[in-house]
């Protein structure tokens, strides 16, 4: 008979996020920094890092899927702000109008980043992230 073993998460190690922002123009730096002060603003004390999306993300140790509910990215033409899908089903009359899929929200260079709906989003995926360590506990 097989041992199964189980799969040890990656360890989270914080930093290269003002490296992944620094690679791109200026104009995509300020939004992408723009969603990152919205993100630390709700929560400040998450682990920042470069995810093994290889994209800045955070995380709470302790969770699933290492504790990482939000991560950001650029993918021309859209800075994209990616959380858990609850999230965005939670908040789906906010996105009107925006380009969104399962679990990413995508906002246009030339438009203001929307700091509140990012702000909502990110409140949303972290009790997504703590109703699912409800549930396991159970």
């Amino acid at each position: 008979m097989k041992k199964v073993t189980k799969k040890k998460a990656k360890t989270i190690k914080p930093g290269g996020v003002d490296e992944y922002i620094a690679k791109w123009p200026k104009e995509i730096q300020t939004k992408l920094s723009d969603i990152r002060a919205a993100i630390r603003s709700v929560a400040a004390d998450a682990i920042e890092t470069m995810s093994y999306f290889d994209m800045p993300g955070y995380s709470y140790e302790g969770y699933a899927y290492n504790g990482m509910f939000v991560w950001f990215s650029f993918k021309a033409p859209f800075v994209r702000l990616h959380v858990r899908p609850k999230a965005l089903i939670r908040h789906k009359k906010d996105l009107a109008g925006l380009a969104k899929t399962k679990a990413i929200v995508s906002f246009l260079p030339e438009s203001p980043v929307p700091k509140a709906l990012v702000k909502k989003l990110v409140i949303a995926s972290l009790k997504d992230m703590e109703s699912m360590a409800d549930v396991t506990k159970k």
